[in-house]
């Protein structure tokens, strides 16, 4: 938590108290339905909450932008970002329905009410999105097929409407479809912690 108030100073105290509700609600989840690997958990805070919370370093969201998780797991990036942006509609889904059953626990306990978790592939949904956020649930060219008929056309933020992704390594190759229309900024940017040295956000504007 204290990293999070280090990069997030202007945190409220709900927003600070629904975050530090987080861990303890998924160590009692994880220990029924494991959405995070014990090798991870140790470093919950900065390698799920605060590597999510990297698209609020990117972009501030207007209130009334619709969100879209796709991949979510166990509701990141889409939970954190939820707590972050009361004022934002976050759609999580997920392929795997046990998944969604911890998101939509996490969400009813933290009472989220801009949250609706829902167990379908993104290829079936038919709604339309300013944002499709994601932590690199597949090849970006991949992603864009299955996306890309949900963007929505209004325009209300800063940033194009389009993909948000997070992602690590080199992404020379899967970007280059779309190099035009792609940017690319390094967490480490962001965040001091050697986690975050090779992480990278990702603006791909559809």
């Amino acid at each position: 938590m204290d990293k999070l108030i280090k990069y997030f100073p202007d945190l409220s105290p709900k927003q600070i108290d629904l975050f530090e509700q987080l861990q303890p609600l998924y160590a009692e989840w994880n220990a029924q339905i494991n959405v995070i690997s014990r090798k991870d958990f140790s470093g919950f805070y900065e390698r799920h909450v605060l590597h999510s919370l990297a698209i609020a370093k990117f972009i501030r969201f207007t209130p009334g932008t619709k969100i879209l998780d796709v991949g979510t797991g166990g509701g990141f990036p889409g939970i954190p970002l939820a707590i972050m942006f009361p004022k934002v509609q976050f759609h999580l889904v997920d392929s795997i329905g046990k998944k969604i059953k911890v998101v939509n626990g996490v969400a009813d306990s933290l009472r989220l009410t801009n949250v609706k978790a829902e167990q379908i592939r993104a290829e079936q949904l038919i709604d339309k999105y300013d944002f499709v956020i994601s932590r690199a649930v597949t090849r970006l060219p991949e992603f864009v097929n299955w996306i890309r008929k949900n963007i929505s056309k209004k325009q209300k933020n800063a940033l194009p409407n389009g993909i948000i992704y997070l992602k690590g390594g080199d992404l020379t190759e899967e970007i280059k479809p779309f190099r035009n229309n792609v940017f690319i900024q390094n967490l480490s940017e962001y965040f001091d912690e050697e986690f975050f040295e090779t992480k990278k956000v990702l603006h791909l504007s559809l």
